[in-house]
């Protein structure tokens, strides 16, 4: 996938995503940037960590991430590495505010493209510790 399908893609993925922490309720523009049978792991020891597959459990973690952070969580992406296989990865930088705190944390989200959408993520935090204190708040 070349770099500029990338930085689209996961623009469309990180603008449903922003749209739907902030409190929207209409899942349908995440669910068709996902594959079917998609994959979505995340490391540590929180309530959000562990293997969520397919469309329903990858939307029903979006939706703890989004009542854990009560509506604020933001993400933006910083840069994007792309090549000619069917991965990418993002720097990708979130805040929210959770237990009344604005925390802030990096990522690398290494993703799998399989016809257009997300079959796969694999979330990387910078800072792991960290990152399991901020999503055990």
């Amino acid at each position: 996938m070349n770099r500029a399908a990338a930085v689209d893609l996961l623009d469309r993925l990180h603008a449903a995503q922003n749209a739907f922490y902030a409190g929207g309720a209409d899942t349908g523009a995440l669910a068709r940037l996902l594959a079917p049978d998609v994959r979505w792991t995340i490391p540590g020891d929180h309530p959000v960590a562990g293997e969520h597959r397919g469309v329903e459990a990858v939307l029903a973690y979006f939706r703890r991430r989004r009542e854990l952070a009560d509506r604020t969580f933001r993400m933006e992406r910083r840069d994007v590495l792309a090549g000619d296989g069917d991965r990418i990865a993002a720097l990708t930088d979130g805040v929210a505010t959770i237990a009344g705190r604005e925390r802030s944390w990096s990522t690398v989200g290494l993703y799998e493209i399989r016809d257009g959408r997300i079959a796969a993520c694999w979330l990387l935090p910078l800072d792991q510790r960290a990152f399991d204190e901020i999503w055990s708040a």
